[in-house]
């Protein structure tokens, strides 16, 4: 799903004079939700506090310039990708040029023109949405339309670091269509984009709690990462994605045992005293799909990392 503006968007006002942040206020808030922070520190703070989605701030501040902050704010990884417009009262050309180059988007003059502020806000938040959006599409793979493997990359650092400060078990699992080639070459790529999609669904399907991911890594292959999840809870799951695939009774072109598109999946559970680097965990649920496999296929296999 891609990923969008609140209806009304946040936008951080940093000035040190109390007057600027009213008129601001009364000009934005009709669209906006509005924070204010009346220095630089502030700034930084709520900005890596609450990240609103833009943040207009004043050149000339007496703790902390804008500059300074800028400098910081594009330091910071958490904070860097927020736009930010100066506002300022100065007009030497050589202060704006140094803004730019700082990583500013715009700026916008004192005093304050209602239309131009209105429109230049509006004009950067829209800017940031078309952002956005082309940075869920580069997530997605456009076959299946799930997440695709750089999306994965994400994810799995986050539960990794989630399942090490909470103690929650992580459990993870590789799935591949049995006899893909097999069907691709007897039914054609065609056929074979449209059975990838469908069994892309029909996992995704099962998968009920907001954390529970799943990914096409490549070719045939799908990745399933199930967050608070132990062994049994976990192979239960993958085998009810097995049979939704199953029950989708995709015909299968060659003489397979079952006739129909089915998938083998092997997977690991690890505890956090247990977890290794995200390649470790990834090839150990690779060699549980492998044995799968290679004993018949349409099937399940889980182990469990030793605490």
């Amino acid at each position: 799903m891609l990923q969008e503006l609140a209806d009304k968007p946040t936008i951080l006002l940093v000035d040190d004079e109390k007057a600027n942040l009213k008129i601001l206020t009364d000009l934005l808030k009709p669209n906006a939700k509005t924070l204010v922070a009346k220095s630089g520190a502030q700034a930084l703070q709520k900005a890596k506090d609450l990240f609103p989605d833009i943040i207009l701030l004043d050149v000339v501040m007496p703790d902390m310039d804008g500059f300074e902050v800028i400098k910081k704010l594009k330091s910071d990884p958490s904070t860097q990708s927020i736009p930010v417009i100066f506002i300022t009262g100065l007009t030497d050309v050589n202060f704006e040029e140094k803004g730019l180059e700082l990583g500013a988007c715009d700026y916008i003059q004192k005093p304050f023109h209602a239309a131009i502020v209105r429109a230049r806000v509006q004009l950067h938040l829209q800017l940031l949405r078309q952002r956005r959006m082309l940075e869920e599409l580069a997530l997605i793979d456009p076959l299946t339309t799930i997440a695709n493997r750089r999306k994965f990359e994400q994810v799995i650092d986050i539960e990794l670091r989630s399942a090490m400060r909470t103690g929650e078990p992580l459990s993870i699992a590789v799935i591949d269509i049995d006899f893909f080639k097999q069907f691709n070459d007897t039914a054609g790529h065609s056929a074979g984009d449209m059975a990838l999609a469908e069994v892309a669904n029909g996992i995704q399907s099962q998968l009920k709690r907001p954390r529970d991911f799943v990914a096409r890594i490549g070719g045939e292959e799908f990745v399933v990462v199930l967050p608070n999840t132990d062994s049994v809870s976990a192979d239960m799951l993958l085998n009810q994605c097995r049979s939704a695939v199953a029950s989708l009774k995709i015909p299968h072109p060659t003489a397979t045992p079952y006739q129909v598109v089915t998938i083998s999946s092997g997977g690991i559970t690890c505890k956090p005293s247990s977890l290794s680097d995200k390649d470790d965990i990834l090839n150990r649920a690779d060699n549980m799909l492998y044995e799968a496999k290679n004993t018949g296929r349409n099937q399940v296999l889980w182990d469990e990392l030793p605490n």
